[in-house]
């Protein structure tokens, strides 16, 4: 089916499902988001995930719908009342991982009973002729909290009866079968013997594990670090075809219409799985998760319609934030931590410390992969694996963006530049590393030599750069380099501060011209801190001499709260920034934000080694600063002028987002204000009965009503219902995007542009003072209406603060004829 015929959304909602809200809370607020101008729910995975899960992103059975959100039947229901109030249905699938570490996975238990004679082995990405011989033939699960040897002398290890296999062996939650035939006493004996318990888990398809051990040993491809979500080759047709079933009877049903692909990156062939996806699901909208570094874009042959959106998320923030406060701010920020490495350095010793620390077991396997591609070639047959696996380690440190995507018969021009800056940059950073092992290797990863270990060490080194740059940037130097957290997000780039009129507009053009219908996001389930929070900080970048005082004083108000001179500098820096952005911020989500901040960032404490003196102390520094009155009365004085430009500068992020080319998509209860933070924090219940109330005030409310009510959250949805309903009735998807002149507007503050012929936007970068020089949008020839406060314009030069007098954005339109 041709790309004409896909019906492409108007508007996405994008709602995270779990036992406390499922399919038919689904449901119930379909006609709500109906009325609110949206034409398609947009759900986070809905196949079996593993019992209590809070996102779905670790499915256990791709075969059925999840039981917990209602089943089939729940589905059902939930997809009559979209249809009823002609609302499409998007869903999330997982491709590239399945959840492992629960007996509810039918597939991995076989594989554990079975080993690699079971008809699921084919399934996952397992290395069942690993280097360590003795891990020939199985599979290292590192669960135990303990040696081996301790944990079986303890007797925590068991033998257990049970009704489905008669018996398991049983480690505190954790549950295993035995392999038939190998229990070949009575499992009491086994009990309590210690050497024939050893000997009864010998003959397993598995090798029981200390926990750290699958840092470095683990001989199956996991999602990122996580060793519970184990890699599944979806590269097999079998396997597409059994994990994709379900998912491809519902659109061929008609039940879903379009498909988030979640962690494109992760895939051996991810041009080829689109290929194949495509091709059983022709009429499907379909857009990938992917992160766009620089002017990176996506492959021109993918069949999809685009990104699910963090791309216009980085565009959007980065207009709001002034280029003119880089300088000074970051003055202040090294000045109170002390901080001497920027970013690229940063970024660097953290990738590497995730590739060689946090990710070795990849890291291993990339290792085994070269040195045979070594053998291959008598030029660097004699280098040996430590060398070749320092290399490596330097190479993916220095890697800028995610993936490339090199196959055979295929290699892109921007693969090669990205092997190339990434051999300059390994070359700058590391002088030790083999120049001559490091250029082979790059013309390894671009395919320039042929052959079957060629092509295993370039797909498997093209399915691990991914996780480096996740794991050792967005969650490490995110934390870490906190010079300015309004750009530390998904998608953006800390280093590009701000972003002019002019490229706001190139970006404008260029998604028209590729993508025109990829996703337009603002927050998501995965960013740091939502659209709000990030466009009030956006405002420090205007009055960085303030910032400076304030920060200089919080540090004094604070230091009674230290101990042993922590939490350090570089905390305290991104704590007064998260206050600011998130105020009012409660204790009860302040502590656990700062903790996961310092457990990702891993300076003082990890998540695998958390140092709980450290994280003590952390807690009751919050804790303190929060109950100290003196210090709360001057932050609620530094944030009360911040508010209102803030919502402005939101303003300016929700309207860009409606009328940018592609497809406006909101994050669950981002219609109202919403000051949430990363991770679980933005995954709090949504208060819709708040939001109807609100919505049935929009029906009747006029601009000045709305914005006289802004604090409630009401100008905000008043907005994206007023704008939506427009962007339905006039503008196509396709419609061209065309710049219009600002005149006298020297710092960029002022972006407006036509869609199509006869609508004009006009949005601003605030300034906190709220002021407006002598700014003029030249509108196009003839009678304008501004959409938003009715009121009415001519073509011309049109002075700014007219066109915001009532509303602090403007949405034209010119009369349809009669």
């Amino acid at each position: 089916m041709t790309r004409d015929r896909r019906v492409t959304p108007g508007a996405t909602y994008r709602v995270q499902l779990h036992p406390g809200f499922n399919f038919d809370d689904a449901a119930g607020i379909v006609e709500y988001l109906a009325r609110l101008g949206i034409t398609h729910l947009y759900c986070s995975p809905v196949l079996q995930a593993a019992p209590g899960s809070s996102h779905g992103y670790d499915v256990v059975d791709p075969t059925r719908l999840n039981e917990e959100l209602g089943g089939s039947e729940g589905f059902d229901r939930l997809t009559a009342e979209a249809a009823a109030h002609g609302i499409g249905l998007i869903v999330d699938i997982v491709p590239n991982h399945m959840a492992i570490g629960v007996r509810s996975n039918p597939w991995w238990w076989d594989v554990l009973k079975h080993g690699p004679t079971s008809r699921y082995a084919r399934c996952f990405d397992i290395d069942w002729d690993p280097p360590e011989a003795v891990l020939k033939r199985m599979i290292l699960v590192p669960i135990l909290g303990d040696h081996y040897g301790r944990v079986v002398k303890n007797g925590d290890l068991q033998l257990t009866p049970d009704e489905a296999e008669g018996v398991v062996v049983r480690y505190f939650d954790h549950e295993l079968p035995l392999a038939p035939g190998s229990l070949d006493i009575p499992f009491e004996d086994a009990n309590a013997d210690h050497d024939a318990l050893h000997g009864v888990l010998q003959r397993q398809h598995y090798r029981l594990a200390y926990w750290r051990a699958g840092d470095h040993d683990l001989n199956y491809r996991r999602f990122f670090d996580i060793k519970t979500l184990a890699g599944v080759r979806v590269e097999d047709p079998a396997v597409f075809e059994e994990s994709h079933r379900v998912v491809l009877e519902l659109a061929r049903a008609g039940k879903i219409a379009g498909l988030r692909i979640d962690h494109i990156d992760g895939l051996r062939n991810p041009g080829g799985y689109l290929e194949t996806l495509r091709e059983r699901a022709a009429d499907a909208y379909i857009v990938v998760e992917k992160i766009l570094e620089g002017d990176e874009s996506l492959p021109e042959d993918w069949p999809v319609e685009g990104t699910s959106g963090y791309d216009f998320l980085s565009w959007s923030t980065s207009f709001l934030v002034d280029p003119a406060g880089e300088n000074p701010l970051t003055q202040t920020y090294e000045s109170f931590t002390g901080a001497t490495s920027g970013l690229a350095e940063q970024a660097f010793e953290s990738k590497r410390f995730i590739v060689a620390e946090v990710l070795a077991s990849d890291l291993e396997r990339l290792t085994e992969a070269f040195v045979a591609v070594c053998e291959r070639h008598p030029d660097y047959r004699d280098y040996t694996r430590s060398e070749v696996r320092a290399m490596l380690a330097v190479l993916a440190a220095a890697w800028p963006v995610y993936r490339t995507y090199v196959r055979s018969g295929s290699v892109l021009p921007a693969a090669k530049a990205v092997v190339a800056h990434a051999i300059h940059h390994a070359l700058s950073m590391e002088r030790s590393v083999d120049e001559r092992l490091l250029e082979f290797a790059g013309e390894v990863i671009v395919l320039e030599h042929a052959g079957d270990a060629e092509e295993r060490f370039v797909a498997r080194w093209q399915q691990s750069t991914g996780p480096v740059m996740a794991k050792g940037v967005e969650d490490t130097v995110f934390y870490r380099y906190n010079r300015f957290v309004a750009l530390n997000d998904v998608g953006c780039d800390p280093g590009s501060f701000g972003m002019t009129v002019d490229e706001l507009h190139a970006r404008a053009e260029r998604a028209l011209g590729a993508y025109p219908h990829s996703m337009c996001a603002t927050s998501t389930h995965d960013t740091k801190r939502s659209e709000d929070v990030r466009a009030r900080l956006s405002l420090l970048a205007q009055m960085p001499d303030q910032w400076a005082d304030a920060v200089r004083r919080w540090g004094e108000m604070t230091a009674t709260h230290k101990r042993d001179g922590w939490p350090e500098r570089n905390l305290e820096y991104l704590f007064f920034q998260t206050i600011v952005g998130a105020w009012p911020l409660p204790a009860d989500r302040a502590v656990p934000y700062m903790l996961k901040a310092a457990r990702e960032a891993k300076v003082e404490t990890s998540w695998t080694q958390p140092n709980e003196r450290y994280e003590s102390i952390l807690q009751d520094y919050v804790n303190g600063a929060l109950e100290d009155a003196g210090f709360t009365a001057d932050v609620e004085r530094f944030v009360r002028p911040l508010i209102e430009p803030g919502y402005i500068a939101s303003m300016t992020m929700t309207l860009l987002k409606v009328m940018w080319p592609g497809v406006p998509d909101f994050y669950q209860g981002t219609e109202a204000w919403d000051l949430s933070l990363v991770d679980p924090d933005n995954r709090r219940p949504v208060d819709y009965e708040a939001r109807r109330a609100l919505l049935a005030q929009s029906a009747t409310a006029d601009a000045g009503t709305a914005w006289a009510a802004r604090a409630s959250g009401l100008a905000k949805l008043w907005l994206i219902q007023r704008a939506l309903s427009l962007r339905h009735a006039r503008v196509r998807p396709n419609a061209p995007y065309r710049p219009l002149r600002v005149r006298d507007d020297p710092a960029g503050r002022i972006a407006a542009f036509t869609r199509g012929d006869d609508i004009a936007v006009v949005v601003q970068r605030p300034s906190p003072d709220g002021s407006y020089g002598d700014q003029a949008v030249v509108l196009p020839p003839g009678g304008w209406i501004d959409e938003l406060t009715r009121a009415q314009h001519e073509g011309g030069p049109t002075p700014v603060h007219d066109l915001f007098r009532g509303f602090p954005a403007a949405l034209l339109a010119q009369p349809h004829s009669p």
